[in-house]
């Protein structure tokens, strides 16, 4: 109740302060007075100039939009949740009805989790804490910074003459450019991407503050979606996109009895002769009417659905047809990968069905890398998942071990299932050639490897000198954007030829164990 009403005076102070701030208010102050002179005489004149400045100090009138701000700051800077929603009102109103102009973002730490796990709850906490120093430092002194979830953050422009789409971008880009720098966390340097979205007031549909609020997680959940690091503005097509991918999930079982979904190849080279090792099968769906749709859209579609068993057996079944195809076209393709997921490894029946579909393609089991993540092995509370595990090593598949360093596995783990090849997350490889700290974790992690005999492939290489350093560290593969993004099918052939071309006149690396 007590809150109700704090929030209600809020409101009316703000409301009172607005009108009596606006220049109509104040044009008409010296009529007023006047006719307070002339109705009540020196008496009446005094005391409404005693009275006037204590009223208008009562409801705020002093405190405006940008002073507000300030005032309401903890030690960090930032506010709370409850005055940076009495701020953004505020804000809202003065750029609806002054002519000034706003923008909310949203600020959401990628992969936190992630984060969390690897390096423990405290430390995860104070990056958070460090990223809300960051993003208050990156802002102007009167705009509103607030936490406003675990690992989000809210800011809300004080209200500007001038505030474009472009400004908004660069101002989105400037917020991950200051959040990008390495936190140190017990002499550790922690690095961490943002998503971010955006809304300008003059973009809401229904005008009103708690809209342009909505209006921007629906940007952040885009961003989300296409991340990490990746900045979304809120438009109308978004909200469309929400209503879709409420359909998606009446569409996931049509989509992949129809073929409609099918694995998209991202292709993975050795660091030593440069050459294709292999290729990682990534889910994708061709929508006749929708186009391509994201992995982010349609994935929580397909597991509320309960059909991500049925996804891994349509994903092996195209993999293993590629396979098929790339050796009818002469193309060396040692093998591909196909992700297994949970609900497919507590199969009891999963082996089973892993050698009759190699038996019906006529392929070695070699040919299969089956993908488990670090997260599961670590865990593997299911001794079926375990069983299964090791079932499809001793078949002969390889057993990658994907997100390597986010899940803890134990080294008596990775030799008890028979991994073959651990996949070096792409948080240790990122900004790898020019941060020692991360240089040194992924010469541990190799170290670690040769000594007990697995390969080692690094995720999410996104340049030339990534990849260079983890060529001289002694890293068997490479994958990721840098590389080459996923492509269909149709397109893998022409790839690995124009890749093989490039190869041609290029002198081998030397240094590294053998591939």
């Amino acid at each position: 109740m007590a809150g109700a009403f704090a929030k209600n005076w809020d409101r009316l102070r703000a409301s009172a302060a607005r009108v009596l701030s606006r220049p109509p208010a104040l044009a008409c102050l010296p009529a007023a007075c006047l006719g307070i002179y002339w109705l009540g005489g020196d008496l009446a004149l005094v005391g409404i100039a005693v009275l006037m400045p204590l009223v208008y100090v009562l409801i705020g009138g002093g405190t405006g939009v940008r002073a507000f701000a300030v005032n309401e700051r903890d030690a960090s800077g930032l506010i709370n949740r409850h005055a940076f929603d009495i701020f953004v009102e505020k804000t809202f109103e003065k750029a609806r009805d002054d002519a000034y102009k706003s923008a909310v973002f949203k600020v959401e730490i990628d992969d936190f989790t992630d984060l969390a796990d690897r390096f423990g709850q405290a430390a995860a906490d104070s990056v958070v804490a460090r990223t809300g120093e960051r993003l208050v430092a990156a802002m102007r002194d009167d705009d509103a910074v607030s936490r406003t979830g675990d690992y989000r953050f809210s800011v809300c422009l004080a209200p500007v003459r001038q505030l474009d789409l472009e400004l908004c971008i660069q101002m989105a880009g400037r917020i991950q450019t200051a959040l990008e720098e390495p936190v140190s966390i017990d002499g550790t340097s922690v690095y961490i991407t943002t998503s971010v979205g955006f809304c300008q007031h003059t973009q809401v549909i229904a005008k009103t503050p708690k809209a342009w609020g909505e209006a921007a997680e629906t940007a952040l959940r885009e961003a989300h979606n296409h991340g990490p690091n990746a900045i979304r503005a809120y438009s109308d097509e978004m909200k469309r996109k929400t209503e879709i991918r409420a359909e998606l999930r009446e569409e996931v079982s049509t989509a992949l009895e129809k073929g409609h979904i099918r694995p998209w190849f991202q292709p993975q080279i050795s660091t030593d002769t440069g050459r294709v090792t292999g290729f990682e099968a990534l889910a994708r769906w061709q929508h006749p009417e929708r186009g391509t749709i994201s992995p982010a859209d349609f994935l929580p579609a397909i597991e509320q659905a309960d059909m991500l068993e049925r996804l891994a057996e349509v994903m092996m079944y195209h993999a293993l047809t590629a396979v098929k195809e790339w050796d009818a076209a002469g193309i060396d393709v040692p093998q591909v990968g196909v992700n297994f997921a949970g609900p497919e490894l507590k199969n009891p029946r999963l082996v089973e069905k892993v050698q009759w579909e190699l038996d019906r393609f006529e392929l070695k089991p070699e040919r299969l890398a089956v993908e488990v993540l670090e997260t599961v092995v670590a865990s593997a509370p299911d001794d079926v998942i375990s069983r299964n595990i090791n079932g499809l090593g001793k078949l002969g598949c390889r057993v990658d071990l994907d997100d390597f360093g986010t899940g803890h596995a134990s080294i008596s783990s990775i030799r008890r299932f028979s991994v073959s090849r651990i996949k070096i997350d792409r948080s240790f490889v990122m900004k790898a050639d020019r941060d020692p700290e991360q240089q040194r974790m992924i010469s541990a992690i190799l170290t670690m490897a040769e000594r007990l005999g697995v390969e080692t492939l690094a995720e999410g290489v996104e340049s030339a000198g990534e990849h260079a350093l983890l060529a001289q560290l002694g890293c068997d593969h490479v994958q990721g954007f840098g590389i080459g993004k996923p492509m269909p099918f149709d397109e893998t052939i022409k790839w690995v030829n124009a890749h093989n071309a490039k190869l041609q006149d290029v002198p081998r690396i030397f240094g590294n164990r053998a591939r």
